[in-house]
């Protein structure tokens, strides 16, 4: 079984969303399990004792993040449609499979832009953060977590059903 350019562009971008996850993990430091948190705040008050149990140190980590990570959810949504595109090559896919595949990692990635943009300026300014705002945003980190992982298991499921074919004959 040899790969095919468009299994070769998905390994790339793949390899590429690794190094940029890799790279955000760094940044954040120990301040990486805040990321979540605030991402699935349901309450201002909630979101606020998480931004306030920061130091300092954790809070420049924080805010380290946003710029790499103004660019990964390009490269994940480009990595998810590859995938996508070298699947469909090997295995017939519904029309309605093909859409959600392709729409799914853009909605994700706007999901991601809205959420970046929120955070980063609920991070500057904290009278903001009400209870609407964060439950709004919670909804949609929520929805772009869905997208992207549900995406990603299709295809991995799909991807071990071609390897296992392929393995058999």
């Amino acid at each position: 079984m040899s790969l095919s350019a468009l299994d070769r562009r998905m390994l790339g971008w793949s390899a590429l969303f690794v190094v940029s996850q890799a790279n955000i993990a760094r940044l954040l430091g120990r301040a990486a399990p805040n990321v979540l948190a605030v991402q699935t705040a349901w309450s201002a008050q909630r979101y606020r004792q998480i931004l306030a149990s920061m130091d300092d140190a954790e809070t420049a980590r924080f805010r380290s993040h946003y710029l790499p990570d103004f660019v990964h959810p390009a490269i994940y949504a480009i990595a998810l449609r590859a995938g996508a595109r070298s699947l469909a090559a090997t295995t017939p896919l519904s029309p309605t499979v093909t859409t959600a595949l392709a729409v799914a990692p853009i909605a994700s990635a706007a999901g991601d832009y809205i959420e970046n943009i929120v955070g980063l300026v609920l991070l500057d300014n904290r009278e903001r953060i009400t209870d609407t705002v964060v439950r709004a945003t919670t909804v949609v980190s929520t929805t772009k977590w869905v997208l992207a992982i549900g995406s990603f298991a299709y295809l991995t499921q799909g991807f071990l059903r071609v390897w296992g074919r392929a393995l058999q004959r």
